[in-house]
């Protein structure tokens, strides 16, 4: 657990995600860690999963860096994050999984998912990537078509790891 915990926050200082040590409450959606509009808050003492450190990510990364701003503070929409935001969330931490070489149940745990980890894990293999459409229209990577008219690796390769 320690060399994917590394692997994974090693990954996030690179692409500019902050990571804040942070003694949180438990009423967090996610035991050990928490959003805010400085990074991801972690209470290691508390983080039972460390794959959630990339779900968490994925939804700083498909966030406009002005919306990442107002996490956390009462200017920030309600809704957020939306269906929308939470699939490219999740199809977003698939692609680091993979630029990482974690495996995928670390990140789409059989405790997460609302009990539909293993149905993500299948179909990611099978190349059926839920709502990678957004991701292109975020800028983020590209289809297969797209990525051929670039002379370009497709998805899960990343033209790059944050929205703009």
């Amino acid at each position: 657990m320690e060399a994917t915990l590394e692997k994974i926050t090693s990954f996030l200082s690179e692409i500019g995600i902050p990571l804040l040590k942070k003694e949180l409450t438990d009423d967090t959606f996610l035991p050990g860690l928490a959003l805010s509009n400085k990074g991801i808050e972690i209470d290691y003492n508390k983080l039972l999963y460390p794959g959630d450190i990339l779900h968490e990510a994925g939804h700083l990364a498909v966030t406009t860096a002005e919306d990442r701003e107002k996490i956390g503070t009462p200017n920030m929409p309600q809704e957020w994050p939306t269906q929308g935001d939470e699939i490219g969330a999740m199809l977003w931490s698939y692609a680091a999984a993979i630029h990482l070489e974690i495996p995928l149940d670390v990140v789409f745990h059989s405790n997460g998912y609302k009990g539909s980890s293993e149905w993500l894990i299948q179909s990611y293999k099978e190349n059926n990537f839920i709502g990678l459409p957004l991701l292109e229209w975020f800028g983020l990577t590209y289809g297969p078509e797209k990525a051929i008219e670039n002379n370009t690796k497709p998805f899960p390769h990343m033209k790059q790891w944050m929205r703009d």
